[in-house]
């Protein structure tokens, strides 16, 4: 499996983030990537994502957030921002406010946690990190069976015009949008992809199914019930199930057959996986139980769908056994 990567990553690397009630240690580092890489280049093809104009994003994102996520830093630094990153201090109420004039005050209305810092080289590991999931797209449309992209940033908090949860642009989406295809996007991260289901929510070419945390326990907190069925034309075209805590690989299975089932019935040309490894066991922001040989046994499932399949890295944690994980994960789409 070719696995699409480049060390972008070391653009974005905020010292710290908001936790709950603190400034704390920033998890998104660029070392998870690097883990993963030193697991996969013995024994996989390692290729750099091509270049792609900006009219790939716009078909997912709004001409005013993507010039905001441009722009945002260089005005912040031009008043004296710290370099430490730009984190909004108020944020929007969507229903009655509007965009301001001030972009670094815009920061608010774009944002919806104060986790997600925009720091120098945040829009440039942004742009990396969808150009990795085109990539991955455009090697199915060459007739690759299966292709992984390494973002160097995740993508499934990110909706249309607002970033959080780690995440600026919407890779899997962007993805989906440019394989002008029926599309099924699983999303098996630990948190439920809000991002991507908020950008699919009316359509009925995109089926997403999330597998994730119960909202009501777990970010994001406020999507992801299995009551979110979609809208308009895109009703039953959107699946949550929103697990328990200590999950462990059968329960998980269970639950996955279920999407499988959904995704034969959609009728899918391609399948997109939003692959967080955060559901591992000893995932230090998770709760799950599910082993390396669940996760190898995950990915074997949804390979016996037999479609297109390209793999698009979310979360992930636990940096001394990531690169297992995914090793683990790849290997059950191989051997199947």
């Amino acid at each position: 499996m070719k696995v699409i990567y480049t060390d972008t990553h070391h653009k974005h690397n905020p010292p710290h983030q908001f936790n709950v009630d603190h400034m704390g240690a920033y998890s998104e580092t660029p070392e998870r990537a690097h883990r993963i890489l030193e697991a996969l280049s013995p024994e996989h093809q390692i290729v750099s994502p091509s270049s792609y104009g900006q009219d790939y994003l716009l078909r997912v994102h709004t001409p005013g957030y993507l010039r905001f996520l441009e722009n945002v830093y260089p005005a912040w630094e031009a008043r004296g921002g710290t370099p430490s990153g730009l984190i909004p201090y108020t944020f929007a109420s969507r229903a009655m406010g509007h965009i301001l004039n001030d972009i670094v005050h815009s920061a608010g209305h774009y944002c919806f946690d104060p986790q997600t810092p925009i720091v120098s080289g945040t829009y440039t590991a942004a742009r990396a990190s969808a150009e990795c999931a085109l990539t991955g797209a455009d090697l199915l449309h060459s007739g690759e069976r299966f292709a992984y992209a390494l973002c160097p940033l995740p993508g499934h908090h990110a909706s249309r015009d607002l970033y959080g949860g780690y995440c600026y642009l919407n890779n899997a989406a962007i993805a989906a949008e440019h394989l002008r295809s029926r599309v099924a996007i699983i999303d098996i991260d630990y948190h439920h992809g809000n991002g991507t289901q908020a950008i699919s929510y009316d359509r009925p070419d995109v089926l997403f199914i999330s597998i994730h945390a119960d909202p009501n326990r777990q970010y994001p907190f406020f999507s992801g019930s299995p009551d979110e069925m979609g809208s308009g034309s895109g009703v039953g075209a959107n699946r949550n199930y929103a697990l328990p805590t200590e999950v462990d690989d059968d329960a998980y299975l269970k639950v996955l057959q279920s999407s499988i089932t959904s995704i034969t019935d959609f009728g899918a040309d391609h399948l997109i996986v939003s692959a967080g490894f955060d559901i591992y066991v000893n995932d230090p922001l998770g709760d799950f139980g599910i082993t390396l040989r669940g996760l190898n046994q995950i990915a074997s499932s949804l390979a016996s769908l037999e479609l297109p399949t390209l793999i698009v890295q979310e979360g992930g944690y636990n940096t001394d056994d990531l690169g297992k994980c995914a090793s683990e994960f790849l290997a059950g789409f191989e051997t199947s």
